[in-house]
């Protein structure tokens, strides 16, 4: 009776364009929305929107669940070197994910990618960023120290150019993101 009653919450939601505020299924686990809906695994994306603070998990274009995130302290501007606490744009994978001590689940994306390294070599020669800058790295989404949910919901933008979710998001999030998986990131 639940994954009926599911399947019609999710139609409902979905014929009163309910994708676009986004509430279509963040009333289940993102694992219960991909089971309802039949979603190949496969066929997940993420959007991160660092003009409203989201993280999008996607099936094409439906919104199966999002979240709120914060970012590197500098969100206006795109990330083009190590230390300018910006986070970058662009398309990205998964380089790898593992538990991490100090915000529960750490994946870690594959900036710099060669679109960075574009971008980074650009405003060099551009004179935006010093000649000698290094582009940085180690770049990825994860959870807040324990206890300091607040970071998020406050949009405390607190990382070094990463982003940032409560810990129970990003251990939700965690089990669907593959090295397949595409993580854009924009404004």
């Amino acid at each position: 009776m639940k994954t009926l009653t599911n399947y019609i919450f999710i139609f409902l939601a979905l014929a009163c364009n309910a994708q676009e505020s986004n509430d279509v299924t963040n009333e289940l686990s993102l694992a219960e929305a991909i089971d309802s809906l039949n979603i190949d695994k496969s066929k997940i994306s993420v959007l991160i929107d660092k003009s409203d603070f989201r993280l999008y998990v996607r099936a094409g274009e439906l919104v199966l669940k999002d979240y709120p995130v914060v970012f590197g302290k500098n969100t206006i501007d795109e990330k083009l070197m190590q230390g300018d606490k910006c986070t970058p744009e662009g398309k990205f994978n998964m380089i790898s994910k593992y538990p991490h001590k100090d915000w529960s689940k750490f994946i870690w994306i594959n900036y710099p990618n060669e679109d960075s390294w574009k971008k980074h070599n650009v405003a060099k020669n551009e004179g935006r960023i010093p000649r000698d800058a290094k582009i940085g790295g180690e770049v990825g989404i994860h959870g807040v120290p324990k206890g300091l949910d607040f970071l998020i919901d406050t949009k405390y933008n607190w990382t070094l150019g990463c982003i940032s979710l409560k810990n129970k998001d990003v251990d939700e999030l965690y089990p669907f993101i593959t090295k397949n998986t595409i993580i854009e990131i924009r404004k």
